[in-house]
Formats: C-alpha cells, structure tokens, sequence
C-alpha cells in the first residue's frame, strides 16, 4: 500500500515538472527512493530489461536500441535522456507506470552507469546487458578503471542472462569468464579498418592479461586499446565471435556484417549497412546494437540507416555557411577519438574546445595531458570554459603555435570568435560543458 501511495504522490509530482515543461530527470526517483528506499522492487516487469554499460558510448547505444525496437513496431521505455543512476532510471520507470507498477512495454532499454550496474540490478530482473568498452574516466568519482571492473565482475560471478560483449577491448572480453556457467555470452567485434595502426597511438590501458599477467600481443589498434589482441601465453582474446562487422568505410559511412548463412556464398557476401556514422568509434556502438538486434530477431537495417542522435554526440550543422561537428569528450579517449575524426577530415578547419570541471566533469583535469594534440590541417584552436586556460596550456606544450590559439572565458565571445572566419569547425566539449556550448551555437545560429 506504501508503494503505491508513493508512486501516486511521484506521479503528480513527475505532472507538475511537466507542467512547467522542464525534464525531471533524477529529482522524481531521488524522491521516491528517499520515501520508499527499495521502491524499484515494486515495479511489475514482463518484458525483457536491457542494460548497455560503458565509459564512452552508453548514451548513443541505448537510444539506438529504442530506436531500433520502435522501427520494429513494439513499444520501448527508455531513458533516452541519459539520468543513468539508480535516481533517474526510477523516474524513468515511474512515468511509464501504472499506480500498481506495471510497465507496459514490449522492451526496456537502460543506459546505465558503471559503478551502478551491481546496485540496480540487485532489485529488478535484468535479461541482458551490453558492455562497450572500458577507460579511465572521472577518477575522483569513480577510482581506477580496475576497481569498477571488478565491480561489474563480481556481479557477473552469478549473473546467467544474456551477456554482449566487446570483444576487441581486453578489459570488456574477461567479463564473459566471469560465471563459467552462464553459457549465454555473445561477443562482437569490428574488423581492421583504414585508419587502424600497428602501433599504439593514444593512451590505454589493456596492455596486460588479466589472467595470466603476459604483456599482450596486438596485431592492429583501432583507438586506444581497442583492437585485435591475443594473449601470447594463455590464448585469451580468442573467443567465437557472434556478430562480426568488417569492411568499415567510416568515409561512406558503411560497413558489412558477416553472414551466418550456411552456404559459403552468402557467407562471403554478408549484409551491407549504410549509416550517418563517420567515426570507428560510432561503428562498435552499432556492432552491439546489432548484436542485440540479432539476439532478438529485430530488423536493425532501417533504424540504422535513419539513426541520428542530435545532443552534442557527433552531431553536425550548418552555422552561416560553416559545417559544424560537435562532439563530447569527457575523459582521454573521448578526446582523442574526437581528433581523429578531425584529422581524417583532410580539409582546413577551425577547432573549439571547451573545458569545465565540474562536480560531474571530476574536478581533476589532469587526463587532459593524456590527449594526443598531434592535429593536422587546423589554422586556428578557441579554448573555453572554466578551465580554459589550462587546455590552452596543454595544446601550447604539444607543439602548436600558440599565435594560433585563442581563449576566452566567455561563451559567447568564444563562439563568435570561433565564426569570425568562414570554413569548416569542430568543436569538443566536456561533460557539462556540452550542452551550454550546443545552445550558444545554435542561438549564434538564429542571429
């Protein structure tokens, strides 16, 4: 009776923000939790629950699992938003609830953040979880990398649903010898593409097995640690790959899916996806929604064709004749993949990049030393943000002509100094600093 009572008095208050037109986010589920502390054990779900995990990639994966599951004609609830702590996925599920707690849906897909996978789905049911990818990030919140994967290991040691896993990121790939046991464990991997090296490029952090301690052996990177990997001593990194995705053409925007058809024809022929993605990064997020599209039995050819996630996350626009990029980058790998998106774009252009250091950016800036500003083709950088000087600082010392860089603390005054000249423009920014920068963009846009 208390639940419900709860979930009453949530859902008017959840009407009320509504109302206003404002996005309740975390603060309807932080008030229920904090007048019904195991309130998400009331709810009555009998649909399959999925969860994608990750530091980077969470955001775009999720929205595409809902996307794909609503181009399939079934209904999916999702925290589309982001509000990925336990707070915001109990107001997610509140709105799409009954006053008894049912939730009528045929999928629920949950972006999910790291360290919360274990404390979540210790109350509600989860049938499948998606893993991406692991890097450092935020390291006053949330530790070393390490300590959050094993965290979501130790959870696994009894988890026997369905498990879809990165299998080109060493930290990702140990997860499936978590429960030895669960026999439902699929892995995806995306084949060498043009831009991939012998060499380690970026910084990262699967260099060691973590069973065996053997320095492992690569035979390309993608980015970062990503990439095709063996361990010389034990043979980890060799695994049956579920769902394989080769002939990136990150140009074209297209890639092929290998076929698991029994003739050796079709085999070879594979199924070709067209998508709106210009970035290696961007394809592993649509391996694993294939992964799970495939798992399912959901047509994911159209959704991913059409699929466009216009919140800052590779998100492209036209500002006065000048084709803009805007990307997040919250942590070294972010950033870096950023940049190399810009230096395959063999074209002159202008680079924005904004720093905060917020509660939720971590207070600690210090990964920016991390980045590989070894650019190419960029006449000009604008640094903004609260930390703005510090990125200026650090672009300075990595050899770039510090005539060239331009810092403003001011929004606004960076932004029309960033369009002062015509061109191309990229622009990165971190966690909160993202979607400030979009709106002064856009209302620069509007001028």
């Amino acid at each position: 009776m208390l639940n419900c009572i709860v979930l009453i008095i949530s859902k008017i208050l959840s009407s009320i923000i509504g109302i206003f037109k404002k996005n309740s986010g975390n603060v309807v589920g932080k008030i229920a939790i904090k007048l019904r502390p195991n309130i998400i054990k009331y709810f009555k779900i009998d649909c399959p629950v999925i969860a994608v995990t990750a530091t980077n990639g969470k955001t775009t994966t999720n929205n595409l699992l809902s996307y794909i599951v609503k181009k399939n004609g079934k209904v999916a609830v999702s925290n589309t938003e982001g509000n990925n702590m336990e707070t915001g996925i109990v107001t997610k599920l509140i709105k799409n609830s009954t006053i008894t707690g049912k939730i009528k849906a045929d999928f629920i897909t949950l972006e999910v953040d790291e360290s919360y996978v274990p404390k979540v789905f210790k109350k509600i049911r989860l049938d499948t979880l998606i893993v991406l990818d692991f890097f450092r990030d935020q390291l006053d919140r949330n530790g070393e990398e390490e300590s959050l994967i094993l965290k979501i290991n130790e959870f696994l040691k009894d988890y026997k649903g369905n498990l879809i896993l990165n299998n080109d990121d060493p930290n990702v790939a140990r997860l499936g010898k978590a429960n030895p046991e669960n026999k439902n464990v699929y892995y995806f991997s995306v084949d060498k593409y043009k831009y991939a090296t012998k060499e380690e490029k970026e910084v990262g952090e699967g260099k060691f097995c973590p069973f065996c301690k053997t320095r492992l052996e690569y035979e390309y990177y993608q980015y970062s640690h990503i990439g095709k990997f063996k361990c010389p001593k034990c043979g980890y990194g060799e695994n049956d790959i579920y769902l394989k995705v080769n002939s990136v053409d990150v140009k074209e925007g297209t890639f092929e899916v290998e076929n698991n058809d029994t003739s050796e024809d079709r085999k070879r022929e594979g199924t070709t996806y067209k998508t709106l993605a210009n970035s290696i990064y961007a394809i592993y997020n649509y391996a694993a929604a294939l992964a799970f599209s495939k798992l399912y039995n959901l047509d994911a050819k159209e959704a991913l064709a059409t699929f466009k996630l216009d919140n800052g996350r590779c998100e492209e626009i036209e500002v006065k004749g000048s084709k803009t990029l805007i990307n997040l980058a919250k942590n070294p790998t972010g950033a870096n993949v950023s940049l190399r998106i810009l230096n395959e774009d063999s074209d002159e252009k202008d680079l924005l990049f904004v720093l905060n250091d917020n509660i939720a950016d971590g207070f600690d800036v210090s990964w920016i030393w991390d980045i590989n500003f070894n650019i190419q083709n960029v006449n000009r950088i604008i640094t903004s943000g609260k930390r703005a000087y510090d990125i200026a600082i650090r672009i300075k010392t990595s050899g770039f002509d510090k005539e060239k860089i331009e810092t403003y603390l001011d929004l606004d005054e960076a932004v029309k100094a960033l369009y002062k000249t015509k061109g191309k423009k990229y622009v990165i920014a971190n966690y909160t600093a993202l979607q400030p920068t979009r709106k002064v963009i856009f209302d620069y846009k509007k001028m």
